[in-house]
């Protein structure tokens, strides 16, 4: 959905998956200083919006979702995963219960998809599932922002901020008064820089949670009883991940980033050596310069100079081998 805030001075439409909300305003630094600094706010309409209501809620979620939420308090912010048979994410689902209804915000797009499983698995239980996406748009506030939150609305506070689930019909009123508003572009700067992985960017056909540091905040090693948790506990209990999420330092003499997809190699082997990774996000930080986030073999020691193409790069770990 095309978002109105494209109309605001120096919008720049964003591309691919974020099409639809704006990249930018015009100045992508001073955008991301003023969200680290907690000020402003980033239009996230483009993404999905489902919500859950009715009596079996969060039990009935509790049976889907690797995260422990039978017991959720309401107002509580969590983060959940749908899981192949294999233990491959299908779906992340950023989530709050307000004490009647479950709201989750998921990537642009995969709202279908998400509600066409639900819908399959809903038996007996007390529940409905709504795709609310047409008529609620998701805001992030900053950490640290005062902006006023308007009555009745639900939101998710996290550490990084706080996820607004506003009226589609109200998003340019409260534009006008939550303060600069800043792109998707340092909305991911800072992601990065957090190291949090996203659905589509850090996560393939094959992804399993370990390797992107999504056990704990988005997995609960103490539930069972969801599709793929066999895969997680034997992967827990006796083997390591195949890959893991690393951060990366890139060489700031480089006019150009290296984009999703760049293989990773060796240092030390140069440009023929065998393919130890791959960029899955790239940006330009406001502070560190170039980063990104990446997927590397397991068995690549942490401190070993890598190449992304041709681009220099250092690790930072995020995973740990």
């Amino acid at each position: 959905m095309k978002s109105p805030l494209l109309t605001l001075p120096g919008a720049v439409p964003a591309e691919s998956v974020d099409e639809g909300v704006a990249a930018h305003y015009g100045d992508l630094f001073r955008e991301q200083r003023a969200l680290a600094d907690g000020t402003g706010f980033v239009d996230l309409s483009h993404r999905g919006v489902v919500t859950v209501t009715g009596d079996d809620r969060l039990a009935w979620l509790h049976l889907l979702l690797t995260q422990h939420v039978s017991d959720l308090p309401a107002g509580q912010a969590t983060e959940a995963l749908i899981l192949s048979a294999n233990g491959h994410i299908e779906h992340a689902l950023y989530l709050v219960d307000d004490g009647e209804t479950v709201w989750a915000h998921v990537e642009p797009g995969t709202q279908e998809a998400l509600i066409a499983y639900l819908e399959s698995m809903k038996f007996f239980y007390k529940v409905e599932v709504e795709n609310r996406t047409a008529d609620i748009a998701v805001v992030h506030l900053p950490a640290g922002s005062i902006a006023e939150v308007p009555q009745g609305v639900a939101v998710r506070e996290t550490p990084y901020g706080r996820d607004l689930f506003l009226p589609r019909a109200d998003l340019e009123a409260y534009a006008g008064q939550a303060g600069p508003p800043a792109g998707i572009l340092a909305y991911e700067a800072l992601r990065v820089e957090q190291h949090r992985p996203r659905l589509g960017f850090e996560t393939d056909h094959r992804t399993i949670p370990h390797e992107l540091g999504w056990i704990g905040s988005a997995v609960h090693l103490q539930k069972g009883c969801y599709r793929g948790q066999e895969t997680v506990a034997r992967v827990q209990n006796l083997g390591k991940p195949p890959r893991r999420l690393v951060f990366l330092h890139l060489d700031g003499s480089e006019v150009h980033l290296p984009v999703a997809g760049t293989e990773l190699r060796l240092a030390g082997d140069g440009p023929d050596g065998r393919k130890i990774g791959f960029i899955t996000t790239s940006v330009r930080h406001h502070e560190l310069g170039p980063v990104a986030l990446a997927l590397v073999k397991r068995n690549v020691a942490v401190d070993a100079p890598l190449v992304a193409g041709d681009t220099a790069a250092a690790q930072e770990v995020v995973v740990e081998p």
